[in-house]
Parts: C-alpha cells; sequence; structure tokens
C-alpha cells in the first residue's frame, strides 16, 4: 500500500510495519497499517462483525459506522494515531487502533508517552489468536513512536478480551472503574513477554506444518492424462502408500464427461471437487501456478506443495516469479512447500502419505528429514532404505520460499513420532532464529545438520536470503553451542541418525572394543583416539568364535561399569576349506541384539567386513515374540580351530520380522535412556514377554561407526550441560555503568549518525569499555624520542615501543615492538633502531606503554553479523588464529559455562593450563572478561565490533595492551520484534 496526499507528509506510508504473521490454527494472514483506501474494507468488515462484538468494542449498540466514523478509522498520522488491519484474502478480518493520550486521557502528541488502545476481531476469526498477533504489532509500533503504555476500558463481560491482555506477558495494572475493567500495560518487553510470543509462534508455525503433512484430504493439480508425468507420479505414489485421506485428481484439460483417472475422481478446477480439499500438490508449468493458486485460495485450501520449477533458480524474474507466489498464497492464508520442490512423505499409521517423487518410499521410522535439494533427498532416501531405516517425515523443499528448516523445527520439537531430526541446509534464512530453535529441539532429542554451500562464497541458485558474513567455522562453533550435531557429508548424517535413533546416549566416552579380528580392533581403536574418545585395549575373540561367543562378550561388556558404549568387529568366519563364509550374518546379528537388549542400556555399533545379511538382520526391529536358542554349543578348542567350522544355528525368523511400536512423547531423558531396549509388555497375570529387540546400526569401516559414536557423545554431554543453563554472574552489575555508556554512546553517534558508523579514538574506546569494568592499560605517543622518554617517565620503567602504524600493528614478528626496555638509555636506543630499520616516526607512529606482567598473549573480539547476530570470538594471539584459524566462537549474550567452554575449545588450550610444565593462567580472570564484553554488545546494539588485541593473562589477573570499538546505528533485531514471516 503506498500513502495518499491526505496523510501527513512528515510520517509517509510505514511499510515495513507490514508482516505475514502465522495464525494460532496454523494458516497465514496478513498485517498492515490501514489507510484512507480501505474505506469499503472497513464497512464491509464491520458488517459482518456480530452485535454482541460491536458492544464490546464500542459500550453500547453500534450496528453501523457513520461517515465520521470511517473517516477518522481510516485516517492516521502514524505517529499519535496508528490503526492496523489483519487481512486474508485482501478483506479485513480484524483492526486494531491506538491514540496518544496524555495523563487526563485527553489526545495527545509526544511527549506524551501513553495510548489508548482497542481491537475488533470478525467473530468467524476469533478464537485464531489474532488478537494476540495483532496486540505484538501494534506494541513494537508504539515503541517505535515513543509510547510506553496501553491503557484499554474492557467490559467485564468479554472475557476473551481481558485474556488477551493478561496472558500477553507484559507488566500490567487493573482497576474496576464505572463498571468497565481499566487495563494498563508497559510495553516494555519482559522475559515473560518474549517467551509468551514465542511459545505461540512454536505452536502456530507447527501447526501450519501439520496442516501440510497431515491433511484429509489432497488434489493433484497437473495430473496427466496419459501415464508418466510429474502430477500423475505422485498421484500414484499417494495411492501406493496407502493414503488415508481423499484423493482427487486435477487438470484443466480433463474431459468433461471425465470422471475419474487410476481409480480417483477427476475434476478441471478445485472448484469443481465441490468438497473441502486441505493439501493441493500443484504440477503444472510455472506460468499456470498463479492460475491455480487463486483457484485453491478461493475455495478455502489450506496448503500448497508446489513441484513447479522455473522460479528463484532460473534468476532475477524467476526470482521475482517466486515472491509473488509466496505473496499470492499467504493473501489467501495458505503456507508453501517449495516451489522446485521434491515432496514430502509422512509415515503416520494414521496418514500414510507420498506426495513426492521419491521412487522408493522408505518404511516408518522415527528419524525425520528435511531436505533443500531434491537429488540430496533421493540419495538419502535411497541410503536408508538400503540400510533399513525408517522415516517419520520427508520434506524436500526446494528453494523454500516459505516453509523452512525452521518450521520442521517447530514441528519434529513436540512430533511424538520424531526421534531424531536430519536436515540438508544449503542456506540458512534465518540463523538467529534457527540456532534459538535448534538449541531447544536438540535439547528433547537430537538435530544433526550437514551445511551444502559452504566454501562456495555465494548462495545456491533459488535461495533468497540475507548474507551472512561469518565464515563457515564459525557457523559450525555457533551450531554446536546450540546442540546441534553438524556433520560434513550426508554419509555421515546418516551414519549419525542411525545410531542415535536406535540406541541410547552414550554416559561418556570410555569405549570397549571386541571382535574376531584384531587388526580390525586395532583400526577401531585407533579411531577412537583420533575422534577424541577413551578406548579400552579391544578385545580379540579370535577368528574361532562364535555368535555365542559374541553375545557373552557383548553382555560382558555392557555389564562392566567403566565401560560406556560397546564397537563390535566382526569379519566373515573360514571354513574348513580355507574359504571365507558370510552366510551366518543372521545368526550372529540374532546374538549381538540378545546380548543389547538383556544388558543395561548402552549404545553399540557394529563394525563389519562382506558378512552376508549382518547389516539387514541388525536394522530389523522384532516383536516379543520367543526368541529361539543361540548358538547353544560352546566354541571349539583353539586347537580345532583349523579343523572345525564355528558352531552355526538356525537363524531365528521371528527375528528378523518387521515392527514399528511407537514410543513415547519427545519429552527430555538423560543419557543412556533416550531409548530402551526392553520394555515390558506385560499385564498381571501375564506371561513375561521376551525383551524387543531394538536395530544396531553396521557400519562397513571402523571410522564411520567411531564418528558417528563421537558425535553421540559430544551430544550427550551437551545434554547434560543444558540440563542445568549456565547464568551471567551477578557481581558484574556492580561495576557496570550501563546507562553512562548509553548516553556515551549517544553522545559519540551524534543525533544523525553515520549508517557506516565510526571507530573511536584511543582514548573513546578507553573510556567506554571502563564503563564496563574493562581497564586498557594506557600507551603514550612518542612522536619523537625526547616525547619518548617523557612519556616512560610518566609511566614507569620499564616500559615498552611499539608501532601502531596498520601495517605493522600487532606485528612483533616484524620488529616493531620493543620490550623490558629498563631506562632511558635502551628506550632510545630502541627508538633509533626502529626508526632506521622501519621508517620514520610520522610513518610508524611510536607509542609508549608500562610493561604488563609476562603471561599468554590472546585476543577477544565480539562482531555484529547482520543475519546471525553479535559473536563473541577467542583465540591466541598471533599464528595460532590468524594463520591457523584457532579460534572458539559462541553467541551473544554469553554465559560463565559459555566463557569457560570458550577459552577451553581452541586448539592450544593446553597453553593456557600449564602446558611442558609452565604455570596457569588465570583462566578466571580471562572468563570474566568475557563476560564484559559479552554484556557490553548484547546491553548496546550500536557497538558493533570489539577487539581486545593482545590481552596478556598472567599466573594472577590479565592486562589489555590495545582495544579498538566501531559504533554504528543498531541493526534491526528481527529475532525480538512481533512473530513474522520471512520475505526474501
Amino acid at each position: 500500500m503506498q500513502p495518499t496526499p491526505e496523510q501527513s507528509p512528515h510520517h509517509a506510508y510505514p511499510d515495513h510495519w507490514e508482516a505475514d504473521v502465522v495464525l494460532r490454527d496454523g494458516g497465514t494472514a496478513r498485517i498492515r497499517p490501514i489507510t484512507t483506501d480501505d474505506a469499503e474494507r472497513l464497512v464491509s468488515f464491520y458488517e459482518q462483525v456480530s452485535d454482541e462484538s460491536k458492544y464490546y468494542r464500542f459500550f453500547a449498540p453500534y450496528p453501523r459506522l457513520s461517515a465520521k466514523d470511517v473517516h477518522r478509522f481510516t485516517h492516521h498520522d502514524y505517529v499519535d494515531r496508528v490503526g492496523l488491519a489483519v487481512t486474508v484474502g485482501g478483506e479485513f478480518i480484524a483492526t486494531v487502533r491506538y491514540d496518544r493520550i496524555d495523563e487526563t486521557g485527553r489526545p495527545a502528541s509526544a511527549p506524551a508517552d501513553e495510548a489508548e488502545v482497542a481491537f475488533l476481531v470478525q467473530d468467524a476469526h476469533q478464537g485464531r489468536g489474532v488478537a494476540s498477533a495483532l496486540l505484538e504489532h501494534i506494541a513494537a509500533v508504539a515503541r517505535e513512536r515513543g509510547i510506553r503504555r496501553f491503557a484499554a476500558e474492557v467490559l467485564p463481560a468479554n472475557n476473551k478480551m481481558i485474556k488477551v491482555f493478561r496472558d500477553a506477558g507484559y507488566t500490567q495494572q487493573r482497576s474496576f472503574e464505572d463498571g468497565a475493567v481499566h487495563l494498563t500495560l508497559d510495553l516494555e518487553p519482559t522475559a515473560e513477554s518474549l517467551a509468551v510470543q514465542r511459545a505461540r509462534e512454536q505452536r502456530a508455525e507447527a501447526r501450519s506444518v501439520q496442516r501440510l503433512i497431515a491433511p484429509g484430504s489432497v488434489a493433484v493439480i497437473g495430473t496427466g492424462r496419459n501415464p508418466g508425468g510429474v502430477g500423475r507420479t505422485v498421484l500414484r505414489n499417494l495411492l501406493a502408500a496407502g493414503f488415508t485421506g481423499r484423493t482427487y485428481a486435477v487438470n484443466s484439460a480433463f474431459a468433461a464427461d471425465q470422471a475419474t483417472i487410476d481409480g480417483v475422481p477427476a475434476h478441471r478446477s478445485i472448484g469443481e471437487i465441490g468438497e473441502p480439499v486441505d493439501l493441493a500438490v500443484v504440477a503444472v508449468p510455472a506460468d499456470r501456478v498463479p492460475e491455480a493458486v487463486t483457484d485453491c485460495g478461493e475455495h478455502g485450501v489450506q496448503g500448497l506443495v508446489v513441484l513447479s520449477a522455473g522460479y528463484a533458480e532460473w534468476g532475477a524474474e524467476g526470482r521475482e516469479r517466486q515472491r509473488e507466489l509466496v505473496r499470492q498464497a499467504r493473501s489467501y492464508g495458505m503456507r508453501i512447500i517449495g516451489p522446485n520442490a521434491f515432496g514430502v512423505i509422512n509415515n503416520s499409521d494414521a496418514v500414510r502419505l507420498n506426495a513426492s517423487l521419491a521412487p522408493e518410499s522408505p518404511a516408518p521410522g522415527r528419524i525425520g528429514l528435511f531436505t533443500q535439494s531434491g537429488a540430496i533427498g533421493i540419495a538419502l532416501l535411497s541410503g536408508l532404505y538400503r540400510r533399513g531405516a525408517g522415516l517419520s517425515t520427508f520434506i524436500s523443499a526446494g528453494n523454500r520460499a516459505d516453509i523452512s528448516g525452521n518450521d520442521f523445527l517447530q514441528y519434529w520439537y513436540e512430533d511424538p513420532d520424531t526421534d531424531v531430526a536430519l536436515l540438508y541446509l544449503e542456506s540458512l534464512g534465518n540463523p538467529r532464529k534457527f540456532t534459538r530453535l535448534a538449541r531447544r529441539t536438540a535439547a528433547v532429542k537430537p538435530v544433526v545438520v550437514v551445511k551444502g554451500a559452504r566454501h562456495s562464497g555465494s548462495t545456491p541458485p533459488g535461495h533468497a536470503v540475507p548474507v551472512s558474513r561469518i565464515p563457515d567455522a564459525t557457523v559450525s562453533a555457533l551450531m554446536r553451542q546450540a546442540g546441534v550435531i553438524r556433520v560434513d557429508t550426508v554419509t555421515e548424517m546418516v551414519d549419525a541418525g542411525l545410531l542415535l535413533a536406535d540406541q541410547p546416549l552414550p554416559a561418556g566416552p570410555r569405549i570397549a572394543i571386541l571382535g574376531n579380528s584384531e587388526s580390525l580392533g586395532l583400526l577401531t581403536y585407533d579411531a577412537c583416539l583420533a575422534e577424541g574418545l577413551r578406548p579400552r585395549p579391544p578385545r580379540d575373540l579370535t577368528t574361532a568364535a562364535t555368535p555365542q561367543n559374541f553375545r557373552d562378550a557383548l553382555a560382558e561388556a555392557l555389564a562392566d561399569s567403566n565401560c560406556d558404549a560397546v564397537v563390535v568387529t566382526a569379519i566373515p568366519w573360514v571354513g574348513e576349506n580355507g574359504e571365507a563364509e558370510s552366510g551366518d550374518g543372521e545368526v550372529l546379528a540374532a546374538a549381538l541384539r540378545t546380548a543389547a537388549a538383556t544388558g543395561p542400556a548402552k549404545p553399540v555399533a557394529v563394525v563389519h567386513v562382506e558378512i552376508g545379511g549382518l547389516a539387514e538382520a541388525l536394522a530389523a526391529a522384532t516383536s516379543t515374540a520367543a526368541v529361539p536358542p543361540v548358538a547353544r554349543a560352546s566354541a571349539p578348542a583353539a586347537s580345532d580351530a583349523s579343523t572345525a567350522p564355528a558352531d552355526r544355528a538356525v537363524p531365528p525368523t521371528a527375528l528378523a520380522a518387521s515392527s514399528t511400536a511407537p514410543a513415547g512423547p519427545p519429552t527430555p531423558t538423560t543419557p543412556g535412556d533416550h531409548l530402551t531396549r526392553q520394555r515390558s509388555d506385560t499385564g498381571p497375570g501375564d506371561t513375561p514377554a521376551v525383551p524387543t529387540l531394538g536395530r544396531i546400526p553396521a557400519y562397513p569401516a571402523a571410522e564411520r561407526a567411531v564418528r558417528a559414536l563421537a558425535e553421540a557423545v559430544k551430544y550427550a554431554q551437551w545434554r547434560r550441560q543444558a540440563a542445568v543453563p549456565g547464568k551471567v554472574p551477578e557481581f558484574l552489575d556492580d561495576t557496570i555503568d550501563e546507562a553512562g555508556a548509553a548516553a556515551r554512546i549517544d553522545a559519540l553517534l551524534g543525533p544523525d549518525p553515520d549508517p557506516r558508523g565510526r571507530s573511536l579514538g584511543h582514548d573513546e574506546a578507553c573510556e567506554l569499555l571502563g564503563r564496563y569494568g574493562i581497564t586498557v592499560r594506557p600507551t603514550l605517543p612518542a612522536p619523537d624520542p625526547d616525547a619518548a622518554v617523557a612519556a616512560a617517565a610518566r609511566l614507569g620503567y620499564p616500559v615498552a615501543l611499539k608501532t601502531t602504524a596498520p601495517h605493522l600493528r600487532h606485528r612483533a614478528d616484524l620488529g616493531g615492538v620493543r620490550l623490558d626496555l629498563a631506562n632511558e638509555a635502551a628506550l632510545r636506543r630502541a627508538y633509533g633502531e626502529l626508526t632506521v630499520l622501519l621508517g620514520k616516526p610520522t610513518e610508524l607512529q611510536p607509542v609508549v606503554q608500562s610493561m604488563a606482567p609476562r603471561g599468554v598473549d590472546t585476543v577477544v573480539r565480539a562482531t555484529i553479523d547482520p543475519a546471525a547476530g553479535a559473536v563473541l570470538s577467542f583465540g591466541l594471539a598471533g599464528a595460532p588464529s590468524e594463520l591457523l584459524g584457532d579460534t572458539a566462537h559462541r553467541l551473544v549474550p554469553a554465559t560463565d559455562r559459555d566463557a569457560a567452554e570458550l577459552i577451553r575449545s581452541i586448539r592450544a588450550a593446553p597453553v593456557l593450563f600449564g602446558w611442558r610444565g609452565s604455570a596457569p593462567v588465570d583462566s578466571a580472570a580471562l572468563e570474566e572478561l568475557l563476560l564484559r564484553v559479552s554484556r557490553l554488545v548484547d546491553d548496546h546494539p550500536e557497538v558493533v565490533s570489539v577487539a581486545l588485541e593482545p590481552v596478556v593473562v598472567a599466573t594472577q589477573g590479565l592486562t589489555v595492551l590495545g582495544a579498538s570499538v566501531r559504533l554504528a546505528p543498531p541493526p534491526a533485531r528481527t529475532d525480538l520484534g512481533p512473530r513474522r514471516l520471512s520475505n526474501y
């Protein structure tokens, strides 16, 4: 919408207030400012509101709006008088308005900071969370315009509106005056209001996903008249999966008398169906998609899966076509998977939806899979299918113009059918939101991510997202902080997903290794050490080992209190004729699964070399059927190994029977009980059932099994730590002058700050840092030798002489620093050497600084990335961080735990903690400094960059020798504003 001439030229139409939102039932709506062009829409809206709702709004019968009312409600200055509307299909379904008032309740202008607010929601849309979303947005608008409080008068019988205010989480006061409830809300966001907002966001976005993957009816638009083609393939897959709802085929080219196709009702449009359609799969050329979307929107379709290509992946024209597709769909309250999508699968027995092009439908299971690439999706489905893994849901989102991985994290968080979330991502549209959602989801179930396009320096075709400047190593560190298991390849993602879906979390890094190959055991041992695990010496069962020997050894290892996980290695047995025999895979699998089911709940992984049927048998879930005896005979004596084959048993066919017993809801669990291998399906008087034997993941290489196990160990450790979150020490508050820093920042930026920002001078930076208890060691300029001597006399010997020229700063290796100058002679001599070696004083810009206690040189930085937010970084100064990239990162605000982990997570951390007999540094002082820097950039978003270099950390205390600070107008904090869908 554009401003009209009747509106104030000083306050143009605020298009940044426009937003698409997801409502409580999963549908979408648009919130925008009301303009003078909305008079007819307002009148039409008001006519559809019940008399009761009108009474609640105006406290009296008010059957229609007068011309004066319409003018007042559509003319705003967007400062003292603001109106917002919620629209679906271009028509109003709700409005809200505020008017600035003074202390007497009369109309006012700034600096008055209170406003009267009133809502009206169409009766047909009450209960959808419309008023709650409107309150978030009108409160944000009011804060932007300098309003700090809302006042509202509500009739006592208007319980719904009272509840909207009560549940918002803002600080509020209530009183009863003149027969009405008088409410006053402080609009400053609180921890409670933010929690309420995010809980509503989670429920709404999860519901919007549920509408797409659990529909009651599906229409395939573009079903071909002849076999083959995209639409016909999707229809075939829907029928083959046994979709439990109604299915329709739609094609405008169908003959008027064609009633069915493939046994499904055939129609030429959605409107012809005459029954509600929940989901439409769109498989028509891109130029015909708008027509299909209109047909869907006008007939109440709830969501779209757009398989059609020809959008952002085709360049600028396609990108604009994609934006228009999203705008069109959202205007009707619909969300989109795609375009250029591969489809969706939901294996829930109540749904059985396969609205995809997948050639092989995966078995039901406990893994949720999201991918932005159709090709990668096919590869992942094929890999999981071959390894016997099952999926709860599968989504290939293509260009993910609307629905993204964030939405599915919202859904999987509470989905009782999903135990592990796997995501292949090529771009992060909203990194701040992703890390927030991933941290919450990872607290109850594992999240495994592969990030594609890591080093290309560009966004993949079709992905129009905000550009992030942070390097991939930083992205990886931030994911780890959020509990995300970041792996490099899709193979590693499948490896980790299988282990996490089928095995309990390990309680620690102690790994037992057993098997019938000494060499394979040693390879596994080396792999464990390389991954930072603590393996025990491998136990060699010899090549004569029988399945019974494996079962006994595994049971013994699981029962050992000094063991947290077990890796079983197996090679084929050698028969009497010297040839390898690999046909005993099912027997060995039965032995291993029986031992695992009856032992303590610890993860087990199997590494095998060419044992036929072993991986398949280990992957098969089982019921509580009776278990036949396994390899009853004992192993032959060692002397008989060359003449007698290993004992065999009949493969227990019951152990290979597939079962998909549902698990309970995904509640947080402690490591070790993430998945219970045995259950007691017995009741009073029942015969005890044999324990259920869960899947055991099998790997063709030791490195793959150990890497998956190592990821599980690190994730389990994160889960234990996340159960007791870190905090910011209270003592910091006593030494931080937040208000003084804010005033100083305002003064430094000035009334009309440069959008590009400005770097602070040395003294300015030191003053600002001092407000947060960060002291920078003083330096004095030394433009000539006499000035250097005078500075040293003022600071006190010994001193350091340093150049501050940009090309020499922090480069002691180039000779630009002279240390421990104990007297005037040494200082003059050093000054002369510097100028002879490196250039004139005007070029070198020398300074004198008193010597700091000896210690380890480190660097502390904080930067603001426009997409990811504030990032705190730490490393050793010089080559370790600059040449080797040995730097650790955490998102701001950092807690005491984050600070402690930060200094311990760099590879060179041993240097800080007594490496080679050196004295450990004062890590507590270093952690406190990190927390102070974190608080500074978190409290003041105008601080877009801080660099403390070097920070010399001694055995007691530390010294900041150099500092730089950059200020800029604060970037928008979309993660703290009202709920809104991204618009790319």
